[in-house]
């Protein structure tokens, strides 16, 4: 699923379900803003529009109202000031939808459960991802010293697991609402997806079990089972053992290109699993940078594919700039909840595997002279 919009994989059934339609009305009042214009954005397949404007009037008020829209909710957005009100909309409804200062962080909205649920949500979800930010933005600091990054490492560590942890225990305690839908697809600064791995196909099975009963001609049911149904053939497709005898991985580099660790048959591989976070990152892979520069030419290739367990995007491209890696430097950025750790059972961190050019696993967790002997043999 393209999820860089929100149900954008949406299949036509928002426009042409079956089901009865009515009006729709929304008022209510913007105060603390220069602004005076106010839109109405319908999230449709494959594109968002605006469908309507209002002008406030001079103590703040604004109105719109729809006609024909389905009784099964779908999904709009309120904009006002540069920011986006999601909202549930389904016929017959009547919303008050206020706000006191910043629009996203203060407002209120009543006549819809399924747009209060979703209020409860994106306003925690905004500003932790806000914080994540601020956070991130921090390690662009010329002046910052290893225990400042170390510090900001760990402080970013823990708001993006807070996060994961709040954001879950809302899709479970809710999850016959359509806002725990729009909670799954949610992502970070950085393009992270907290609900993308491999393992978390449970929660999208548990949410589209839930709407099912409740919502069973919903577009967003059918949405739902297409992505649950995608990450069941990447499982399938990534536990399988290639023909060169280990388990494939696809993870993106830094430019966000995809990188299979298949693309290397023929050469002499390792596959490396280390963090940015681990205060000996650098010792080690500046050790490893000889040993690549000591096999470059060798008559039998040799490549390292390194895969970084670690959730701040920043500071892993950070580390992998500065450090000056050569190597092909991939993440999913899911830190231990990575699909890849699963896949080769590394439970500690650094870990590496040696593959020869037939693709067979020929040696784990070496290191120094042990690595050397091993790649003058294989590498010859």
């Amino acid at each position: 699923m393209n999820k860089q919009t929100l149900f954008v994989s949406l299949t036509t059934a928002v426009m042409l379900c079956a089901c009865q339609s009515s009006k729709v009305k929304i008022s209510g009042r913007f105060v603390g803003n220069d602004a005076k214009d106010v839109y109405l954005e319908q999230v449709l397949p494959l594109t968002q529009s605006v469908i309507d404007s209002a002008v406030l009037d001079k103590d703040g008020n604004y109105r719109f109202e729809l006609k024909g829209v389905a009784k099964t909710p779908s999904l709009y957005n309120i904009i006002y000031n540069g920011e986006r009100i999601p909202l549930f909309l389904a016929g017959g409804e009547k919303l008050s939808l206020n706000s006191v200062g910043s629009v996203v962080r203060n407002y209120t909205v009543e006549g819809s459960k399924e747009s209060e649920l979703l209020r409860q949500f994106y306003q925690a979800f905004v500003s932790g991802a806000q914080r994540l930010d601020n956070i991130a933005s921090q390690f662009a600091k010329a002046t910052l010293s290893e225990e400042d990054r170390q510090a900001l490492v760990k402080e970013y560590t823990a708001e993006y697991y807070r996060i994961r942890r709040e954001q879950l225990r809302f899709i479970i305690e809710n999850k016959a609402s359509l806002a725990a839908v729009y909670a799954l697809y949610q992502r970070l600064p950085g393009d992270t997806y907290l609900f993308n791995g491999d393992s978390d196909v449970v929660y999208y099975r548990t949410v589209a079990e839930a709407i099912e009963q409740i919502y069973p001609e919903s577009p967003y049911l059918q949405s739902l089972m297409g992505e649950i149904a995608r990450m069941d053939a990447r499982i399938s497709l990534s536990s399988q053992i290639t023909e060169a005898g280990y388990p494939d991985l696809e993870l993106s580099d830094i430019y966000g290109k995809k990188v299979r660790l298949s693309s290397l048959a023929g050469k002499v591989v390792l596959l490396d699993f280390w963090s940015a976070e681990l205060g000996n990152s650098n010792t080690l892979n500046a050790e490893l940078k000889e040993v690549y520069k000591k096999y470059a030419d060798a008559p039998v290739a040799f490549e390292v594919y390194q895969v970084a367990i670690d959730t701040s995007k920043p500071l892993w491209i950070s580390a992998v700039q500065e450090q000056q890696l050569p190597w092909v430097s991939v993440s999913d950025l899911r830190g231990r909840a990575s699909s890849s750790l699963g896949l080769y059972n590394v439970q500690k961190l650094p870990a590496n595997f040696l593959i020869d050019k037939e693709g067979n696993i020929v040696g784990k967790d070496i290191y120094g002279k042990s690595l050397e002997q091993k790649l003058d043999e294989l590498t010859r």
